[in-house]
């Protein structure tokens, strides 16, 4: 009887369309070495802020020396098509919900200090379902999703802990931005004195320590660095004097955040605990002006843009005795994809009442299976968007946004008053990863295909929250200040 099953299977899975049979095929191999519920890692998450593509020696680069990540990345999977937004807080919301910005009102732009909104209390966030699965939970660094009212802050959000700051582009050494404090700890205002990098490599690696042999952790470092203002004590520069301008600055930057995770890697290994943690690395856009400060490689202009230099960024991920060292995964995962992955990995059963746009690809980095995606959306805004589907890539725009995502057009909610802006570009990244043959004319129907599947995902985004600076608009002395009183009450 049990042959005969076994024979009615075989018979069914000669039938399975060929891709199909290689991801039914690869999701078995990974289902015989799944995360056991006593071994559920820790989970440190680093992100950079403002990387260049190539600027890592795990990438590629040579001009900046990079050890640590280096070795880290190759006792592990770099991850060679890894895609985010093209600029901060829409990324770090996909990472956060796994589900795309745009479903949140934050495809535009950053969440800027003034502004009167944030990630969306409905959304379930990653470190709130780890947190209900029993993790230890801490962010430490960079925010950028919100702190204009206490429920936004991340100790609301489901994180243990918070060290660090909640805006972009602060002062690496005191702690301002425009004007105003911003660093703080569980929340609270702290004046910790120190180079924020620095100061963000002891806190985790005090958090590491304090809670090894704990229950399991979920560590978010989300470096400031290498972000503009480009600030580093001179003695990370000094190997660098050869280089002209900011690109000097922002190569001592990235060697004193690679020296910052190496402590971090250094704590996880003091406590033994290196054979229980997945180590996961992203920058959550492209390099700004590449060639000039950051290096995206070949790969097409870069932070802002829907181009790969902008979306498809440095990475890797690395767990000893689970992940193969030494591979590079080629298949096209997005940044919203780590919500499902990491909550199976810890068998999380979250209270998620909103549909995922994230699929789990722990097959795809541990038994070689295709991505489980069918198109990833890089973005759709009002004025642009973009989407890949297998090798083809389609790009829309009506007119420029601001490449630096900082502050939105006046015009953002306006119609574009001239037709001829508008460009449509498909580009086969199978033939030309770096974008430099349109296809667009040369195949009509693939346009098409991909433009239904665009607008699909267009007429499900809601209207972006980001809006211009209010006309006298006075930075407050500590930024979230009357947000830590009403904790306090």
């Amino acid at each position: 009887m049990e042959y005969k099953k076994m024979q009615k299977g075989l018979d069914q899975t000669c039938r399975i369309p060929i891709r199909r049979l290689v991801i039914f095929m690869a999701a078995l191999m990974a289902s015989s070495i799944s995360v056991q519920a006593d071994e559920r890692p820790n989970i440190v998450m680093i992100v950079a802020d403002d990387l260049g593509r190539q600027d890592c020696g795990f990438m590629g680069g040579i001009e900046i020396k990079t050890p640590h990540l280096d070795h880290l990345a190759r006792a592990g999977a770099i991850l060679d098509a890894h895609y985010v937004l093209p600029v901060c807080s829409p990324t770090r919301a996909a990472l956060m919900t796994g589900r795309y910005p745009m479903r949140h009102g934050l495809q535009v732009g950053v969440v800027r200090p003034w502004a009167q909104y944030g990630l969306p209390l409905a959304e379930q966030l990653l470190s709130q379902a780890l947190k209900q699965s029993g993790y230890k939970t801490a962010i430490v660094g960079k925010w950028h999703l919100g702190h204009f009212e206490p429920e936004y802050l991340p100790t609301r959000r489901g994180f243990d802990h918070q060290y660090g700051h909640y805006n972009g582009a602060i002062d690496y050494f005191d702690h301002t931005r425009d004007g105003g404090f911003d660093w703080h700890s569980d929340d609270k205002a702290s004046h910790d004195i120190g180079y924020s990098t620095t100061l963000i490599a002891d806190y985790a690696a005090r958090f590491v320590a304090e809670n090894a042999s704990k229950s399991p952790f979920f560590l978010y470092v989300p470096f400031n660095a290498v972000h503009a203002p480009h600030q580093v004590p001179e003695s990370y520069m000094k190997p660098y004097s050869h280089l002209k301008g900011e690109r000097r600055n922002y190569a001592g930057m990235l060697a004193a955040m690679d020296e910052a995770v190496g402590r971090i890697v250094k704590s996880v290994e003091s406590a033994g605990i290196r054979h229980k943690t997945l180590f996961l690395f992203t920058s959550d856009n492209g390099g700004p002006s590449p060639g000039k400060i950051t290096d995206n490689g070949r790969f097409r202009a870069g932070k802002g843009t829907l181009y790969e230099g902008g979306v498809r960024v440095a990475a890797f991920a690395t767990w000893d005795n689970h992940i193969n060292a030494g591979i590079t995964i080629r298949e096209p995962i997005h940044a919203v994809d780590w919500y499902p992955t990491l909550t199976k990995l810890a068998g999380a059963t979250p209270d998620q009442n909103l549909p995922l746009d994230g699929m789990d690809i722990w097959p795809v980095i541990v038994a070689g299976a295709r991505s489980p995606h069918d198109a990833i959306l890089l973005n759709s805004t009002p004025n642009q968007g973009a989407i890949r589907a297998g090798d083809w890539k389609l790009v829309v725009k009506n007119g420029d946004e601001n490449p630096d995502g900082d502050e939105p057009a006046k015009s953002k909610q306006a119609k574009p008053k001239k037709a001829a802006v508008r460009s449509v570009e498909l580009f086969d990244l199978n033939a030309d990863p770096y974008e430099s043959i349109n296809l667009a004319t040369d195949r009509p129907e693939k346009v098409l295909e991909l433009k239904t599947r665009l607008d699909q995902f267009a007429r499900q985004a809601i209207r972006p929250k980001a809006r211009p600076k209010p006309n006298g608009f006075q930075a407050p002395q500590v930024w979230g200040e009357s947000n830590a009183k009403a904790i306090k009450k």
